[in-house]
C-alpha cells in the first residue's frame, strides 16, 4: 500500500495540464454525482471543454465508493479504499480542471436511506453559494439503475428546487434559481458509437464535442485506478477508445427550450 500511495502521490504532483484561465463569475457549471468516477465517465470532456472558455466548474461527489472495488490485483485493502478513492477523485478533478471539488461525506450503496432534511442542506448551501446556471446529474433511472445514482438524482432536484425558494433554509443564504437542469443521457456514454447517428435518438439533446480533450478524459480514467476492471472494460481498452471520448451526451431534464435538439450548448438560451 505504501508503495502505491508514494506512486499516488508523486503523479498528483506531475499531472501537466494547460493553465486553466480565469474563471468567468458570470458562468457556473455544477455536477452532482454519487461517487469517485462518475465524474470522468460522463462529463470528464465536457468539464474541459466549459473550463477552457472560463466557465466556473464545481463538482459535488456524495460518497467516496467505500463499497467499491479495489481492483485486480487489489491496490489497497478494504480499509484504506475511502482514501485512495478520494485521493484518486482529487487527481481526476485536478486532471479536468475542476476548480471546487465537494465531498458530501454519505455512504456508498446506502445513499438512499440519507435523510432528505441532511443532503438537502448540504446541496442547497452549494448551490447558493456557487450560484451555477446549469446543473448536471443522473437521470431518474441512475443511468444503470444503481441506487446511488438514482438517489442522487432525486436529491439534486429537490435541492434545485429549494434553493430557489428563500423560505427553504434561509440560513444557507439567499436563494438561487438554477436555470437548466440536465440529466444524463438515456444512451450509456461508452456505448455511444454503437449508433450511427445520435442525433436521432430521443432524450440526446445535447451532443458536446469533446475531441479536442478525449486524451484529459484518459488521464482522468487512468486517475482512477481502484477502479481499472470497469474502466477497463468500458472505455480504456476499447479500440474506439478515441472516438468513444470524443463526445459526450445529456437529456434536458427542463429550462429554456432548445432552437434545435440536439444542441451543441449547454448554455443556450441562458443569459
Amino acid at each position: 500500500m505504501r508503495d502505491y500511495l508514494t506512486a499516488f502521490n508523486f503523479q498528483l504532483f506531475q499531472v501537466v495540464t494547460e493553465d486553466l484561465m480565469s474563471t468567468n463569475s458570470n458562468r457556473t457549471l455544477f455536477f452532482s454525482f454519487a461517487h469517485p468516477d462518475d465524474e470522468t465517465f460522463l462529463v470528464a470532456g465536457t468539464a474541459c471543454k466549459y473550463g477552457s472558455q472560463g466557465v466556473n466548474l464545481v463538482l459535488s461527489t456524495a460518497t467516496l465508493g467505500q463499497a467499491g472495488k479495489r481492483g485486480e490485483p487489489p491496490v489497497c485493502s478494504v480499509e484504506e479504499l475511502p482514501a485512495v478513492r478520494e485521493k484518486e477523485l482529487r487527481l481526476a478533478a485536478q486532471v479536468l480542471g475542476i476548480h471546487h471539488l465537494r465531498v458530501l461525506g454519505f455512504q456508498d450503496r446506502r445513499l438512499a436511506d440519507v435523510p432528505p432534511d441532511e443532503i438537502r442542506r448540504q446541496l442547497v448551501h452549494q448551490l447558493r453559494s456557487y450560484r451555477p446556471q446549469v446543473v448536471i446529474t443522473f437521470d431518474p433511472d441512475g443511468s444503470n439503475l444503481h441506487p446511488d445514482h438514482i438517489a442522487i438524482s432525486r436529491f439534486t432536484a429537490d435541492a434545485v428546487a429549494a434553493a430557489a425558494d428563500s423560505r427553504w433554509l434561509p440560513e444557507a443564504g439567499e436563494g438561487h434559481e438554477v436555470q437548466r437542469l440536465i440529466w444524463t443521457a438515456p444512451v450509456r456514454i461508452y456505448e455511444i458509437t454503437r449508433y450511427a447517428d445520435l442525433a436521432a435518438l430521443p432524450g440526446v439533446d445535447f451532443i458536446i464535442d469533446t475531441q479536442a480533450w478525449w486524451q484529459r478524459k484518459v488521464e482522468a480514467l487512468r486517475a482512477h485506478r481502484s477502479q481499472h476492471l470497469s474502466l477497463d472494460r468500458h472505455f480504456l481498452k476499447k479500440p474506439d477508445l478515441q472516438q468513444l471520448a470524443s463526445r459526450e451526451i445529456f437529456r434536458q431534464a427542463w429550462g429554456p427550450p432548445l432552437k434545435r435538439r440536439p444542441s451543441e450548448d449547454l448554455f443556450e438560451n441562458i443569459c
